[in-house]
């Protein structure tokens, strides 16, 4: 089943940091929300739509099964989507690695250390720009998969900026003291909402666009209709859409290939696996990478009223780039192709693949 989420008015999608009363009093959004949110919402939503009793805790483990059984249950996404009629169009973050060139994004090319600067990198290369960075304002955050597939093969490609695909909206609030009917002394706040985009084009719409599958009773999901989402539960209109391929890597992988995070990735040793032997067949090394700041995701446990353990994400945009030696594939054993140490079912560590 594949979905095409809008919302009805704004979302709000909070960051991995706490905000009980008193520790802070900004909370951030991201958008696209991260994997298990996503998930959480759809499966959610799936006991409601085929009439499971909420307090029947065996019933609920039975339909969308726990936080460590599945049940089958595999997502991929979400991703940032433009819906025009029949037609979507998925949105990628701009790889880590593209540097402005004109109005273009152009990938850097990894090469050896200047010798003149001294780092403790663990690649062999590095990536470094092309005479001095221009000035200005950047060639813009997203890509459409048409261009990111450009991109990744080689292309220069132009980018979307954010603001046009989607806009941050503050709003301030103040903490109430119920019994006494009064607002508390100390606990102003602010929350960060996000806003698609309805001018984007003519009758064009800005959302989410998510693909399930593995939960019995999928086919009876409504073609159409309305989920609670996020923070403060607010609503998104849904609608099922046809199915959308995803960009299969090549087999065998070429001699140099570059691997570009489309979903947030976690890995047990921080910035990488233990071993990339879980994930390749035949002898590949790491050669470069280009990775943001990490992102930090933790949640809460409603059934042990706790927060769960923040870990550290790779996030979206992330390059890798790798050199075989002899002819490598990924491993056919992968769940839904992803890389990733941890969620690989339910959409972290989705993946697309170039040539550097």
């Amino acid at each position: 089943m594949h979905l095409f989420i809008e919302p009805m008015d704004v979302w709000l999608f909070r960051d991995g940091r706490p905000f009980d009363a008193g520790s802070d009093h900004r909370a951030q959004s991201l958008f696209p929300p991260y994997p298990s949110v996503m998930q959480g919402v759809v499966r959610s939503h799936h006991l409601v739509v085929v009439n499971v009793d909420l307090r029947d805790k065996d019933a609920i483990r039975k339909a969308v099964g726990t936080a460590t059984d599945l049940k089958g249950f595999r997502m991929r996404g979400p991703f940032v989507a433009c819906c025009e009629g029949s037609t979507i169009v998925r949105y990628y973050p701009a790889p880590a690695d593209a540097a402005r060139q004109g109005q273009q994004l152009k990938a850097l090319v990894p090469s050896g250390k200047p010798e003149d600067v001294e780092c403790n990198s663990p690649t062999p290369l590095l990536l470094w720009p092309e005479g001095e960075p221009e000035k200005g304002e950047g060639p813009g955050d997203w890509l459409t998969e048409r261009a990111l597939l450009e991109y990744l093969d080689g292309q220069p490609t132009n980018a979307v900026v954010a603001e046009e695909l989607f806009v941050r909206e503050s709003r301030l609030g103040i903490a109430r003291d119920e019994a006494k009917h009064t607002a508390k002394e100390g606990r102003l706040y602010e929350v960060e909402f996000v806003r698609p985009k309805k001018d984007f084009g003519p009758d064009v719409r800005v959302g989410l666009t998510v693909e399930v599958e593995g939960l019995d009773g999928l086919d009876q999901w409504p073609k159409c209709g309305w989920m609670r989402m996020g923070g403060e539960g607010r609503a998104g209109y849904f609608e099922q859409i046809a199915p959308q391929s995803w960009h299969q890597p090549p087999s065998p992988l070429p001699r140099r290939f570059k691997v570009y995070f489309a979903t947030p990735t976690c890995f047990q040793a921080g910035w990488r696996p233990t071993t990339w032997e879980a994930f390749f067949e035949g002898q590949v090394s790491l050669q470069a990478a280009a990775v943001p700041r990490y992102q930090s995701l933790g949640g809460f446990d409603l059934a042990d009223n706790r927060h769960k353990a923040a870990l550290r994400y790779v996030p979206a945009g992330s390059v890798y780039f790798f050199e075989c030696t002899g002819e490598a594939k990924l491993r056919a054993t992968l769940v839904q192709q992803a890389i990733t140490d941890y969620g690989a079912e339910i959409g972290f560590g989705q993946i697309l693949i170039g040539r550097w």
